[in-house]
């Protein structure tokens, strides 16, 4: 057997690791990130490959999922990419105009792609960002269930 079926089997679990962290990245606030940021110690040495960059992406939509393609509009993206001094390279694109959260964010996936820092992340940030949105939802689905009317039909006795 090959070596290589359990190192495949690693990268795509070290590539869901990465895209969950990125995913609570993407719901937290930049207050999320600074703090996320400081209980690690503050921000580690690094490098800007490319520092943060605000511009625009076309959004695409299908009529059911499954029609044609069309363009939906545009969105406001900002992007940037950080090197650290261990060689881990970060990117962050996120929805909006905050070079500060987009570089935080490029930061922070830096970071998650060491084992070590990756384990104090879901304490510092994953767990506490998780929680929140998950009280945020329960919010709004109380507000919009208490709006909620319920329509019925009385049936008339006709004669």
């Amino acid at each position: 057997m090959s070596g290589g079926t359990g190192n495949s089997g690693r990268a795509e679990a070290d590539t869901a690791a990465r895209q969950a962290l990125m995913r609570v990245c993407a719901e937290a606030t930049e207050a999320d990130l600074e703090k996320a940021i400081a209980d690690l110690g503050g921000e580690p040495a690094h490098e800007e490959l490319r520092p943060p960059q605000t511009g625009l992406v076309m959004l695409r939509g299908r009529i059911g999922g499954s029609g044609a393609p069309f363009n939906l509009g545009e969105a406001t993206v900002t992007r940037a990419v950080v090197k650290l001094q261990s060689g881990a390279v970060g990117y962050s694109y996120l929805l909006g105009r905050s070079p500060r959260r987009a570089r935080l964010a490029a930061l922070i996936d830096a970071l998650g792609q060491d084992g070590d820092s990756r384990d104090r992340l879901e304490t510092v940030l994953v767990a506490p960002v998780r929680a929140r949105r998950t009280e945020e939802r329960a919010t709004v689905r109380a507000e919009t269930a208490a709006t909620r009317v319920d329509f019925f039909t009385l049936v008339r006795g006709e004669d």
